[in-house]
């Protein structure tokens, strides 16, 4: 299926990938961006920006900070990832907290959901994250 896009978010999807937050740029530098399966940042999904985008593996990874926590976020959340998944696409959430905390744990997640949803049944990781 293919992916509709508000073209008119492009300067604001620009912005963004010119400011991500601190997690965003640990993520991107350290692990997403030389990983060997195409990643992009800040891509548009219909009216949506996504923080990461793999088109290989049909993913979104979010980073959540703080605010994704209150009621009213998580409902905004959960209807923007039901609109997302209609595309088959798998989101991907994971907090600031779990880059702070768990960063390798989550690269290890990233890369074997990649492997699986490209039907890679090899045990050997693509990546590994470099910090």
């Amino acid at each position: 299926m293919l992916i509709t896009k508000n073209k008119e978010l492009l300067p604001q999807a620009r912005a963004l990938r010119r400011e991500m937050t601190p997690w965003e740029r640990r993520l991107w530098y350290t692990f997403l961006r030389n990983y060997p399966v195409k990643i992009y940042k800040q891509k548009i999904i219909e009216s949506f920006i996504v923080d990461f985008y793999c088109d290989a593996a049909k993913l979104v990874i979010e980073l959540d900070g703080s605010q994704h926590y209150d009621p009213e976020h998580m409902a905004y959340d959960a209807a923007r990832t039901a609109v997302i998944e209609r595309y088959g696409l798998l989101v991907l959430r994971f907090s600031n907290k779990d880059i702070d905390q768990q960063f390798d744990a989550v690269c290890r997640h990233i890369d074997r959901v990649i492997r699986q949803r490209m039907g890679d049944a090899a045990q050997t990781p693509l990546s590994q994250p470099d910090g």
